[in-house]
């Protein structure tokens, strides 16, 4: 709970059996967090036996990708102040404050893995990411004229309940790339946000994506043109209502 405001947590999961106990556990740990939910989005066997004993709740997602697990967590979850997050090891608990403070001032917070003093030894934040991530993070802000940004990457963040209730309607993006275009969504339905720095820690296992560098650089095209499709599309009055995209 925070200033009488009910906090939860959406973990979607896919590859993360080996982390998913350790990051509840961490979260809860924070004293502020009401409730996780946990997205089983087709994950690794064995990963519902890791969560059984937490005081997390189970749920299940068929469809395949980020977005989707995304999508059922957030339509899941009771809080009046919604975090996302990844349970694979690298995003801390003790964040969790620091994304509630600012959401006292702005309805969103995003978090960003750029600041040097925050990335730890072994987190896969090499030249490669961090400036990729970055440059496309400029682009969006230079594009929509918006506060500071550095990380369209990151997916640890927080909306508050209005502000999730009003850009639900406009999810499209069932795969790896729906983070952005939440972000695309918030800055074109005018709301106040912030970025803030995170702890971003090494990874327990390999991500799907960001293990290979083919992989992050397909999704950094897909993040790109995402963007410049969503500003066209502004210019000329038009509001992106394409059909459920589900790749991943």
């Amino acid at each position: 709970m925070w200033r009488d405001k009910k906090v939860s947590v959406i973990f979607p999961t896919y590859n993360e059996k080996d982390s998913i106990r350790a990051a509840i556990e961490d979260f809860f740990a924070s004293g502020y967090v009401d409730e996780i939910i946990v997205v089983n989005n087709n994950a690794a066997e064995g990963t519902d036996e890791e969560v059984a004993p937490t005081e997390a709740r189970l749920v299940y997602e068929s469809n395949q990708g980020y977005g989707n697990a995304i999508w059922r967590g957030l339509k899941e979850a009771e809080g009046d102040l919604l975090i996302i997050a990844e349970p694979d090891g690298t995003f801390s608990g003790n964040d969790v404050v620091k994304l509630l403070a600012f959401s006292d001032d702005v309805p969103v917070v995003f978090g960003t893995r750029t600041a040097r003093e925050f990335v730890w030894d072994g987190a896969n934040m090499g030249i490669f990411l961090k400036w990729g991530n970055y440059a496309v993070g400029k682009l969006m802000e230079f594009l929509f004229n918006t506060t500071f940004l550095s990380d369209v990457g990151c997916t640890m963040r927080l909306l508050h309940r209005h502000a999730y209730e009003k850009i639900r309607p406009q999810f499209t993006i069932g795969g790896s790339h729906f983070g952005p275009q939440l972000m695309l969504l918030v800055i074109l339905s005018g709301f106040s946000f912030v970025e803030i720095p995170i702890n971003y820690r090494k990874r327990v296992g390999e991500s799907a994506v960001t293990g290979s560098l083919f992989r992050a650089f397909t999704l950094g095209c897909q993040m790109i043109f995402l963007i410049l499709r969503y500003r066209i599309a502004s210019w000329l009055g038009l509001f992106p209502r394409s059909p459920r995209d589900a790749s991943s």
